[in-house]
Parts: structure tokens; sequence; C-alpha cells
């Protein structure tokens, strides 16, 4: 067959180009092939793929002898035949083919689009060009899925608590402790949203502190029994200092949700969590962090659901963090290993590279951005006739949500 005998050949979707899809819809497109001249051809196929991948070396040995550590879980492939190979040769005339496809993604859920430093999350559509003694044309075009996540289901609207405590020391000397109980009203947020944090900090050492907020976001990748992990810190809240045996409360200090990709859960391979973390540098000892978890969904709160018109029966809130809607002055967040325990640091030396926090290369790099909603103001909490929280009996009254 004679050289430059294709004009054009393009694969083309009908969604646009920042369109994302879920499990059950329709990906449909054509292949466009205009030809110079009468051309022919033995087939033409179209496939689709969906595929989780963690892949990642590791240098052990003085002899410098890496470890491959490769896992893949595919979530469909699909295929089909533009242009049938039955054993003889189609003959194209010159001028311009359209080639339709379309099929179905699975009705399953699909884990959610993701780019990561150990891994990834893909899915596209390929198509194949064979012809008699020439060289394969191949065109690929990936496009986005994402997983939904309600958050306004009973798990995530469940309000997330608790207290943490820690003895300052030197040189076996107790110089008191400090004490961090905080709240937030639930599990599930959108990104966009403010989360308002109610926390009392007890400082009965002979020294200030300086209490902190976190969120964090972990990225966990599973390969051959192994785990990486790579962590960072993407929105952070600084407080007032904490005087000598003085004790200081959040009435719902604010600190907003930035654009991040969703929370993957139901990957075999890998996982995105997020949590907020509370903070407080001890003197004399390591960091007192307390967590609570967090899951960053697609779906928002519904702002007309239902409420309990006993409203007197849960716990009252200050509305103050009314006010405080509109965040401080954003600051650089911090590097992971600022706002975590020497512990927690320590073990994750050997399997976490570090990394200026701003680099936020792991959170989706896709066309999400264009599916996330963001909200100039947050819907009032959910409230329920019971507390699922309560306090145990023998832990002393707070004064954190009066």
């Amino acid at each position: 067959m004679a050289l430059g005998s294709i004009k054009t050949f393009t694969l083309e979707l009908d969604s646009p180009v920042d369109a994302a899809f879920t499990g059950g819809e329709v990906v449909s497109g054509q292949v466009v092939l205009e030809l110079c001249r009468d051309t022919r051809v033995l087939s033409m196929k179209v496939q689709g793929r969906g595929v989780a991948m963690a892949h990642w070396l590791e240098n052990r040995g003085i002899n410098s002898v890496y470890n491959d550590y490769t896992s893949k879980t595919t979530y469909f492939r699909k295929r089909q035949h533009l242009i049938r190979d039955n054993g003889d040769v189609t003959v194209l005339p010159a001028g311009r083919h359209e080639f339709p496809f379309s099929f179905q993604l699975p009705e399953e859920t699909l884990v959610t689009s993701f780019e990561g430093k150990h891994g990834s999350i893909r899915y596209w559509v390929k198509v194949k060009l064979h012809r008699p003694w020439a060289t394969v044309r191949k065109l690929k075009k990936e496009f986005t899925v994402i997983e939904p996540i309600d958050i306004n289901t009973p798990a995530l609207l469940a309000p997330q608590a608790g207290t943490k405590d820690k003895m300052a020391r030197a040189w076996y000397r107790n110089f008191g402790q400090v004490s961090v109980t905080a709240k937030i009203d639930r599990k599930g947020y959108t990104p966009g949203e403010v989360i308002p944090v109610f926390a009392e900090f007890d400082n009965s050492t002979s020294r200030s502190v300086v209490p902190k907020a976190f969120i964090t976001q972990t990225q966990t990748f599973i390969a051959r029994g192994t785990m990486k992990q790579k962590r960072s810190v993407v929105a952070t809240l600084s407080g007032d200092f904490v005087g000598a045996r003085r004790r200081e409360t959040w009435h719902g200090r604010a600190i907003k949700i930035p654009p991040v990709g969703p929370s993957i859960l139901q990957c075999r391979i890998i996982k995105v969590e997020y949590m907020l973390k509370v903070c407080v540098d001890v003197p004399g000892t390591s960091k007192l962090c307390l967590e609570l978890p967090l899951v960053i969904g697609t779906i928002p709160l519904h702002p007309f659901g239902s409420r309990t018109s006993s409203v007197s029966s849960q716990y009252s809130v200050n509305l103050e963090w009314l006010r405080m809607a509109i965040p401080e002055q954003p600051e650089p967040p911090p590097d992971y290993s600022s706002v975590v325990t020497e512990e927690e640091a320590e073990q994750c030396n050997n399997t976490v590279l570090s990394q200026p926090a701003e680099d936020l290369s792991g959170i989706l790099e896709r066309p999400l951005m264009a599916f996330v909603q963001e909200f100039r103001f947050r819907p009032p909490p959910v409230y329920c006739e019971i507390d699922p929280n309560p306090q145990p009996l023998n832990m002393r009254p707070r004064c954190m949500t009066c």
C-alpha cells in the first residue's frame, strides 16, 4: 500500500471534554478516518477499559537490586469491531468515513479516576487500525469516572468526637498534663464546605501551648502484600496561645475544605483517605494529636433535608461559627511531618518520601475539578433526638459546646 493514504485518523467522544461518567452510563463516540485514496484494511476495533494499578521500585541491598512492586485491578473491559477481521481485506474508498461506537459501563459502582505518585485509576477508549504490510495505527482517549459518594447517609451524618491527653515530662519530672477534646457535627463533607471545629484545650503545664487543626490526605498503595503511603496536608487552622494552667475553647472555629478529590475507599489496591487532626505541641514531649476521620463526598448535604423539631433535646451549639463562616486569611499548609507525633514520623520514614506541602500531585489531576461544587454558605447541622456520642459518666463536664 502506498504511503500517505491516511489523511486524518481521529477518535472523538460524544461527551464534553470535562464530562464525567458513573457506573451504568453509556460512553459513545466515533472514529473518523479520512483517506486520500482507496485503502485496504484488515480490521479496526475499539476497546474500552478501566484499570487500577499500583507500582513502585525499592532498592534493597548494597548491589542496587531493585524489587518491583506491581498490582493491577481491572474494572471493565469491552471490545467492539468496527471493521471485522473475517480473513478477507476490506477496501475503503477515498474520502471521509465515520465509524460510531458505544458501550455501557458496568452497573456496579466504579472507582473514581485517580492519578498518584505510586499508582493510578484510569479509564480509556482505544482504537486499533490494522492494514496489510503496515504498522498498526493506534488512538487512545481517556475519560473521567466519578464514584458517587452521598454524604446524606446516617453513617456520614453522624457527629465525630474524641478526647486525648498527654503528660509533659523532662528528665523524669512531670510538668503537668495537656488534654484536647474535639467534636465536628458530621463525618461527610464535600469540597468547598467549611468544617466548624468545636474543641477545648486544657493546659495544666507551666508553659504556653499553641493549638492547631489540619486536614490531611493519605494515599495508600498496596502491591505484593506491601504498602506504600504518601501523606500531605491540604488545609490548616492555627489557634491562639493557651497560657500556662489555662483553658481555651473553640466554639466552631472554621477550616475550609479545598477542591480536593473525593475519598477512595472501595479500591483493593489504592485508597485515598482524609483526617481532621487537632494538635497541640506539648513542651518536653512529642506532639499531642487527636484524629477525627473525614469522608470527602461528591453529593453535598441536602439543604432541605429532614430536621427534627425537638432541637432542644440535642446539645446546645454556640452559633459563633456562623460569624466565622468566612475562613481566616489562608496560609501555606505545613509539611506533614510537622503535624504528626514523633512516633508516627519515625514509622513512616522508610516508606514516605518527603515533598513540599504544596505538592498535591496525588489529588485528582483530571477534569474532576469541573464537578467540585463550591459552597459560600454552609447549611445548618443535622440534629437528632439522641446524642450518638454521649459522654461517659466518669468524664468531667466540658463546656466546649455551651
